[in-house]
């Protein structure tokens, strides 16, 4: 019996053959897959970062709550999961609706005074907003916990990786750096020199990449960069390479291509972190700003800290920053020296200008 086949059917069973004629010419290239060892950690981190975002949607509802009984804590207080902020919601739980009272939980690191925090705090206490507010902290302390839980798994896991330097190295630079508490999402354990040590360099030398982006990229590139024969490839993988949209011999877009890639995301942030840097790449994400707007200067910065990335992955070392005046001054050369080239083209002559006092 003969089955009748349409022609989807048809030009499925095509695309199969010529794909497998392809594989058998060796003109495929598989999927890029980090080591075993890599998927693990990388499982542990994108938990991780499920259980943030999660926990971030409880605290824009306990906001709402606040905002609903005309309680304004987060105009003068940047983050209503913080010491104060925290302290002043439980207090809110537990009955207090003095607002002086509240805004005595003022941690002495807070520029608002306490009489601007006891006016924010001036409002109608509903029952209903209340219990919504109760529920959602409860269950932002949840997540919380399941956080703690889950960075105590990851740091177990890290303990088990090889170190690729010296612990004597690695002890003398924990003494050398500065100790510096823990902020934002960060782990309470000290995920630096754990990266440090199975990687063999210290990526958070490089401005803009912190702690928690260096751990989302080797989560996802690993810790083999074979697997990338050169810095082109790598930045291709990424998707932050310029395209090459040609036809007919004429380029049709340079654009970049549409790539799902948590590596980057987390070079296109670190680039975006870099608007106030009083570094070199500082000073380059804000002249590509100038001249071609934000979203442009934040690709071709992730682009650039995806090359530097790569170079101190593959070859080692410690990155040091030329610093600001540096790269402006380099900068100023590369025009010039566009300037004179196109004087000697066009036959004129460059006259330096006396410098006026």
């Amino acid at each position: 019996m003969v089955a009748n086949l349409n022609d989807a059917d048809i030009s499925d069973v095509l695309d199969c053959q010529w794909l497998q004629q392809l594989h058998s010419y060796g003109l495929l290239a598989g999927s890029f897959r980090p080591q075993d060892e890599i998927c693990i950690l990388r499982s542990y981190i994108r938990h991780r970062d499920n259980l943030i975002r999660s926990a971030g949607t409880h605290v824009q509802r306990m906001q709402k709550a606040l905002t609903q009984m005309n309680l304004q804590l987060h105009r003068v207080i940047s983050d209503i999961t913080g010491k104060t902020g925290l302290k002043i919601i439980r207090a809110i739980l537990a009955g207090e609706r003095n607002p002086q009272q509240l805004a005595s939980f003022k941690d002495g690191r807070i520029r608002r005074t306490t009489e601007e925090i006891a006016a924010a705090l001036v409002g109608d206490y509903r029952r209903e907003h209340l219990f919504v507010l109760e529920q959602e902290l409860q269950l932002y302390e949840i997540y919380q916990q399941q956080i703690s839980q889950c960075d105590r798994q990851i740091e177990e896991y890290l303990s088990s990786f090889d170190s690729q330097i010296e612990p004597e190295k690695l002890e003398s630079e924990k003494k050398s750096s500065p100790k510096k508490k823990c902020c934002g999402n960060e782990p309470a354990f000290d995920l630096k020199s754990h990266l440090h040590r199975i990687s063999g360099v210290d990526f958070t030398r490089i401005d803009g990449l912190g702690v928690l982006t260096v751990q989302t990229i080797l989560s996802e590139v690993g810790l083999d960069p074979s697997r990338f024969p050169t810095v082109k490839h790598f930045t291709s993988w990424l998707g932050l390479c310029p395209g090459s949209r040609i036809s007919g011999g004429k380029v049709q877009s340079s654009r970049t291509r549409h790539v799902v890639n948590r590596a980057a995301n987390a070079f296109r942030l670190a680039g975006n972190a870099l608007s106030r840097s009083q570094s070199a790449n500082g000073a380059f994400f804000r002249r590509l700003r100038a001249r071609l707007g934000s979203p442009k200067a934040i690709t071709a910065t992730a682009h650039k800290l995806a090359r530097i990335f790569y170079c101190l992955w593959t070859k080692g070392g410690e990155y040091q920053d030329p610093g600001v005046d540096v790269y402006e001054q380099q900068y100023q050369q590369r025009v010039l020296n566009n300037l004179q080239r196109k004087a000697d083209q066009l036959g004129f002559t460059l006259v330096p200008q006396p410098n006026s006092v």
